[in-house]
């Protein structure tokens, strides 16, 4: 269950002795909510269309059935509404923020606002009609920010050519710099009384260091030096996904006095090696997939050793040249990092613009009310007539979550009634 979308093939199979019920079969028009999940999905609603039988409900997961005057699309756009869902994440319960709980009763004790049932139909026409134009500039915006990575990739491969022109040397990586692996981790240097900073491959991406989770271990003086960064060293991914094995990025200083485990690769630049133009370099094989060629893979995990990284082409034009294409790319490359962010910030716009959507959805402003509807004080009246009457029908039997209307405090006819779940 994700938001708005219902997917049928994202299942797992009952073990071969166990027997479906039947009384938890999926059918279409159920509005299926998310029980445990993150703070920010759980309580999803999805409402379910055309699907094949034989689908059961999770423990994960809870069904509401909607009275017959109740639209089901409707109730799932009140249910995704920013003031519902600040509900939700207030009476979800968890001790850790990664997985939350909404339970039954929680659920059924939401309130929202009622409109009468035409007018329902007319809010969902109106939400329905902004959303098909706003799902189609995302995915505009989506599209252009996957041409954007293409983008800047092309430009990195096309700034290091190869076959490189005659007037640039070829040589390998080992004659281009020193190349060397990082130390070792081991549990018995957790502890010890010269702890210093190190960098590993969660440090280490494309052309950035993070230093947010930096971690410690033992090393001795001695040993210390021999693995210490100097500014300007390549630190590469030793071992990576396939299409992220090399990632690059160099040292410029922070954090101060770190070293680097064996998951990482370190380049230092011989003289006539501008460190920038190393960098380009290897972001060019990365992207080109040279690093690729050269790995051992265990299980999906891709390692580039440092004796075949020390073979792998390094081409060497004159260090003007080199000082040059690395200015033109990084300008070239700023330019791709401008629109990425605008673009980032047109989706993020889009984010709320659907919860403003949604919002005004809930509160009667987006579709015309009209005086002549059947108020929703009639409305509840037919609701708890039919559920009197389905309780009745199945005295002694546990009633599946439906919507349990409940007499407001305030009696106001029209949209202004209040409707717990």
């Amino acid at each position: 269950m994700t938001w708005g979308t219902f997917k049928e093939d994202e299942n797992k199979a009952l073990p071969s002795h166990r027997e479906p019920d039947p009384r938890y079969e999926i059918r279409p028009g159920d509005i299926l909510v998310s029980r445990a999940n993150t703070e920010a999905y759980v309580g999803a609603p999805v409402l379910v269309g055309e699907c094949r039988r034989r689908l059961l409900l999770s423990d994960k997961s809870l069904r509401l059935k909607p009275a017959s005057n109740i639209d089901p699309r409707w109730l799932v756009y009140a249910l995704a509404s920013p003031t519902v869902r600040r509900q939700i994440s207030a009476k979800s319960t968890g001790a850790q923020e990664s997985m939350r709980n909404i339970s039954q009763s929680a659920l059924a004790d939401v309130e929202l606002l009622l409109p009468p049932a035409v007018e329902q139909k007319r809010i969902v026409e109106a939400v329905e009609d902004h959303l098909s134009r706003l799902d189609a500039a995302e995915t505009a915006v989506v599209a252009d920010q996957r041409r954007a990575v293409m983008l800047a990739k092309r430009i990195i491969i096309s700034a290091v050519p190869l076959p490189a022109p005659e007037h640039w040397q070829v040589v390998t990586v080992a004659e281009g710099g020193a190349v060397d692996l990082g130390r070792q981790r081991h549990p018995d240097w957790h502890t010890g009384d010269s702890m210093r900073p190190y960098l590993r491959v969660a440090n280490v991406f494309e052309d950035r260091i993070d230093v947010d989770d930096v971690m410690e271990m033992h090393f001795p003086d001695e040993l210390f030096e021999r693995f210490r960064l100097r500014i300007g060293d390549i630190l590469l991914n030793e071992g990576q996904s396939p299409e992220y094995l090399g990632r690059p990025a160099m040292y410029r200083g922070l954090p101060r006095d770190v070293a680097f485990t064996n998951s990482l690769l370190r380049f230092r630049a011989n003289d006539g090696v501008d460190p920038e133009w190393a960098l380009l370099v290897f972001r060019r094989h990365m992207h080109a997939r040279r690093f690729v060629e050269e790995v051992r893979i265990t299980t999906n995990i891709a390692h580039l050793s440092a004796g075949r990284f020390k073979s792998v082409e390094f081409p060497i034009p004159p260090i003007h040249e080199q000082l040059q294409i690395v200015a033109s790319t990084k300008e070239l490359l700023s330019g791709v990092d401008r629109l990425a962010a605008a673009l980032a910030k047109a989706r993020q716009r889009a984010v709320h613009l659907r919860q403003a959507l949604l919002e005004a959805a809930l509160k009667g402003q987006l579709a015309k009310q009209n005086p002549s509807d059947e108020c929703a004080r009639e409305l509840l009246e037919k609701i708890e007539t039919e559920q009197r009457g389905t309780s009745l029908s199945r005295r002694g039997a546990r009633r599946s979550p439906v919507l349990a209307p409940r007499k407001p405090s305030g009696q106001s006819a029209g949209f202004q009634e209040e409707l717990p779940l």
